[in-house]
This record gives C-alpha cells, sequence and structure tokens, in this order.
C-alpha cells in the first residue's frame, strides 16, 4: 500500500493535471454504458425502470422474430459498405494527388458532402431515389430506355441504394486519411515510376499501394464498426421498410426505446450490440498498435 501511495504521491501534479479528463469519461462516457447494462437486467415502465427480471429482455429480444431479420440486414450493411465504399475514397483520394491545377479547390469541393448534415442529404437522395419517372434517378435510366424502378421500394434495393447514399456522405472523410498517406510516398518514386513509362494505373499499383494498404485496413475495419451502427439513413429514407428490408439493429433500439417506449429492452439489445462492436475493435485497436509498431 505504501508503494501505491508513493507512486501516486510522486505523480501528483499529472494526476491533477489528468482529473478533469477523467472525471468527463467516467460521467460522460463510462457511466452511461454501466448504468445502461445494469437497467438492462429491469423491467420498464416507460423510462422509469421498475423490477430486476434477470435476463428477460435479453430472451426477449433473441426470441423476436424481427431480431434475427435485422442481424442480417445489419450484416447486409456490412457487406454492401465493403463491395461499395472501400474503393470510392481510395480513388478520390489517388485523383487529388495526382491532379496539380487548382488542387486546393478540388480537395474543399470534394469534402463539402463530409460536412452536410445527414437530414439535409436524405431529403436530396428522396428526389434522387423517388420510384416514378420524375426521380433523377429513374430519368436517367429513362434515357436509356429501361423502365423505372420502384428504387427504395424494392426489398433488394433499397440497402444498396442507402449504402450509396452513405458513401457519398462519408468517402470524403476517409479520402482526406488516404490523401495525407499517398502524400507521405516520396517524390522521387513517382518520378522514377514515371520515367520507366508506368501508367496511372502501374503507378498506384507499384508505388501508392505499398504505403497506403496498412491505413486502407485501419479504415475498413473503423468502417465496419460504423456501418453496424447505421440508423439515421434507413430511419430518415424508408423508417426501415419496405417490409423492415431495411431495419437495422440500431434501429430496432431506437424504435424499442422511442416508439413502443420499451426501454429495458432496448438496452439489452444495445448490450448485445456493444458485444459484438467490442470484438471489432478489439481487433481495430490491435491493428492500430501493429501499424504504429
Amino acid at each position: 500500500m505504501s508503494k501505491v501511495m508513493q507512486f501516486i504521491k510522486r505523480n501528483s501534479l499529472g494526476w491533477f493535471l489528468i482529473l478533469p479528463v477523467l472525471l468527463c469519461l467516467i460521467l460522460i462516457k463510462w457511466y452511461p454504458i454501466v448504468e445502461g447494462v445494469k437497467n438492462s437486467f429491469f423491467a420498464s415502465r416507460g423510462y422509469e425502470m421498475t423490477e430486476f427480471v434477470g435476463f428477460d429482455n435479453y430472451i426477449d429480444v433473441f426470441s423476436d422474430t424481427l431480431f434475427l431479420k435485422t442481424l442480417l440486414n445489419t450484416i447486409k450493411y456490412v457487406l454492401f459498405s465493403l463491395v461499395i465504399g472501400v474503393v470510392p475514397p481510395i480513388l478520390i483520394a489517388f485523383l487529388l494527388n495526382e491532379v496539380k491545377f487548382i488542387n486546393k479547390f478540388f480537395r474543399v469541393a470534394t469534402y463539402l458532402p463530409y460536412l452536410a448534415p445527414t437530414v439535409a442529404i436524405a431529403l436530396i437522395f428522396q428526389q434522387i431515389y423517388l420510384p416514378t419517372e420524375s426521380g433523377l434517378l429513374n430519368m436517367i435510366l429513362g434515357w436509356f430506355h429501361i423502365e423505372p424502378s420502384s428504387l427504395l421500394q424494392d426489398t433488394k434495393l433499397v440497402i444498396p441504394l442507402l449504402i450509396i447514399m452513405q458513401t457519398w456522405q462519408g468517402a470524403p472523410g476517409s479520402a482526406v486519411v488516404y490523401l495525407a498517406k499517398m502524400q507521405e510516398v516520396r517524390t522521387d518514386l513517382y518520378e522514377a515510376a514515371l520515367i520507366d513509362g508506368a501508367g496511372l494505373w502501374k503507378r498506384f499499383w507499384t508505388v501508392t499501394w505499398p504505403t497506403i494498404s496498412s491505413t486502407v485496413l485501419l479504415l475498413v475495419t473503423r468502417q465496419i464498426i460504423g456501418v453496424f451502427q447505421v440508423m439515421e439513413q434507413p430511419l430518415l429514407m424508408t423508417g426501415g421498410g419496405p417490409d423492415n428490408a431495411s431495419m437495422s439493429l440500431n434501429l430496432t433500439a431506437y424504435n424499442y426505446a422511442f416508439v413502443y417506449m420499451n426501454v429495458s429492452r432496448a438496452l439489452a439489445l444495445g448490450v448485445v450490440m456493444f458485444l459484438i462492436l467490442a470484438v471489432f475493435t478489439v481487433f481495430y485497436f490491435r491493428i492500430e498498435k501493429k501499424i504504429k509498431g
């Protein structure tokens, strides 16, 4: 005990300086998590916890016929985000790195969608995805003599279309990180590749990719964590429809809490999601440590 006290006394100034941040972490981050886990074992009346019910809330969540469907939907969101959302930010960053003419203008113009509120973007894409002939996407399809599509009302198309919208908004944020990494590449390597007659693709594959590959793995892991928590896009665009085809786990938890007023079940589902995401988070930090090490 004396050694502990000596350690605290020796580092008292450091503890004093870190105390405000530590208190904020406890009150804003850790306390809500602990309270959420604890309350998930209680029944609720509205937003008031009543009696201890053990694992009943978890049993209710897993026995809900909607749970498996929303879990599969959430996995679909993640898979489609890997297919649709990984390449665009890399491509944007590479093109920005190659373009020398009014480079700053293109960087700002590319980054603007990342700053736009999700609600505003949802309103824009609602007009693009209108299932009638007046919808922008259906108008484009009409130019090629393709019949108008029901788009967001199609159970097979709704998740890919929402991921396209999410990628359009989120890709610039990742592109900035990739661009910063690409600019670490020595210019003489690019010059040597140009002298050897390497084209755009060969320069990317032989010079750029070895530099950014570890960062790609890191950001893809972050993307999986982020997309697994998708809620705003289906909430604003489809409400989880059609026929629950776009319902995600996070949106289900939202409905439990604010539509059905069953807070304890929402917390139980939140804990389940927390445990799943904890695995990805551990993986993410291991990759980050490996890259920095």
